[in-house]
């Protein structure tokens, strides 16, 4: 994406973590999109700084501008509006949300990605880092959580015990996901490890 008016250029291989976010539910929740006046965004990295912003807020548009420099070439000053579409929700109040300034796109979208401009995730092709992860990998993540989320102890090969305070319901629909998601990671390694799958799973008794 070389512009606001150009072309767009596909990064499919990449995922939302490669770039700098910039979220509107953020700017909504800690009250930015109400000021009349600048005020600047920073992203880090390991605590190094990695970029900035400036944005100017109106009722129906932000203004971005920025510099970005591109493989080591001169840096280019950025400046243009993105759109604001705000929705109501149900229970009062209402959702703000970015058109994407990309040429030919304008969807909504919650987080626009910064390359050259700030776009969407379908403008860039870009995917989440868990679809990334390998089947096994995304079973043994949701076990994790779901191990967490009952108490946050042990390794997934001991028993699952219900938090003190978890709704006996809600703990019965979580171990069923728990095992489903214990026996997909057990199959995904036995698999690369050439193993049968009941030599992985008694390792669990």
């Amino acid at each position: 994406m070389g512009g606001c008016g150009s072309g767009r250029q596909w990064a499919s291989k990449e995922t939302t973590d490669d770039y700098h976010q910039l979220d509107v539910r953020r700017l909504q929740r800690d009250g930015l999109l109400e000021r009349r006046d600048s005020f600047n965004l920073r992203w880090t990295r390991n605590g190094e700084p990695t970029g900035n912003i400036s944005i100017h807020p109106e009722f129906d548009r932000v203004i971005l501008n920025y510099r970005i420099r591109q493989r080591g070439g001169e840096w280019a000053e950025h400046e243009y509006p993105v759109l604001l579409e705000r929705t109501p929700c149900h229970y009062g109040g209402e959702r703000v949300w970015f058109r994407c300034p990309a040429k030919g796109c304008g969807r909504r979208a919650a987080i626009l990605y910064g390359g050259t401009i700030f776009a969407c995730r379908h403008c860039y092709r870009l995917a989440y880092p868990c679809q990334h992860e390998s089947p096994g990998d995304r079973a043994d993540s949701r076990a994790w959580k779901i191990r967490e989320r009952c108490g946050g102890w042990g390794c997934l090969l001991d028993p699952l015990f219900r938090r003190k305070g978890m709704h006996r319901r809600t703990f019965q629909r979580l171990a069923r996901d728990y095992e489903q998601a214990c026996n997909t990671s057990a199959w995904a390694f036995s698999a690369k490890m050439g193993m049968n799958i009941d030599d992985v799973l008694c390792l669990k008794e």
